[in-house]
């Protein structure tokens, strides 16, 4: 066992586990980040994202040992200036407006690739954000409210 110190979510987090323990599992039933989800445990689905250093990864293949000085954040941790106001992130407004949310096991990965995506300057086509959620399965929709949502925030008035 190691004690590993990163950001969660802008807060500092200190851990004591294997250093193979994945991230998923450190997030989840360690720190009691439960919005971020297994879905194949193989990071082939894409539902447990979070962002390290900013870039999309999927927790279920990152041990723990790799997140040692670094920033993560999950789902939990998009909207934490919004709310402070009383409002959800534009994502996440987004995600509601268009309908894009069905069963909630993709939404949270889904949600956080998007965010990098537009964190990165991601515009509204339709092609580039099909790109940037490539890695992240929906077995509920047909991607296009999805899309529609994601591309609604990148447009003129999205931020």
């Amino acid at each position: 066992m190691s004690t590993f110190r990163f950001l969660v979510n802008g807060s500092p987090a200190e851990v004591e586990a294997p250093g193979m323990r994945r991230l998923l599992d450190v997030l989840r039933e360690d720190l009691g980040l439960t919005g971020t989800k297994e879905g194949c445990g193989e990071g082939e689905c894409g539902a447990c994202s979070v962002l390290l250093d900013g870039q999309v990864v999927d927790a279920c293949l990152v041990p723990v040992c790799q997140v040692e000085g670094r920033i993560v954040r999950t789902v939990e941790g998009l909207a934490l200036a919004a709310r402070q106001r009383g409002e959800l992130d534009s994502l996440q407004e987004a995600f509601l407006e268009h309908g894009a949310a069905q069963c909630g096991i993709c939404t949270p990965g889904m949600l956080m690739a998007a965010r990098a995506y537009l964190d990165a300057g991601g515009g509204p086509d339709e092609a580039d954000i099909r790109e940037a959620i490539a890695g992240n399965l929906c077995r509920c929709t047909g991607y296009t409210k999805i899309v529609d949502a994601i591309a609604a925030v990148a447009g003129p008035e999205g931020a």
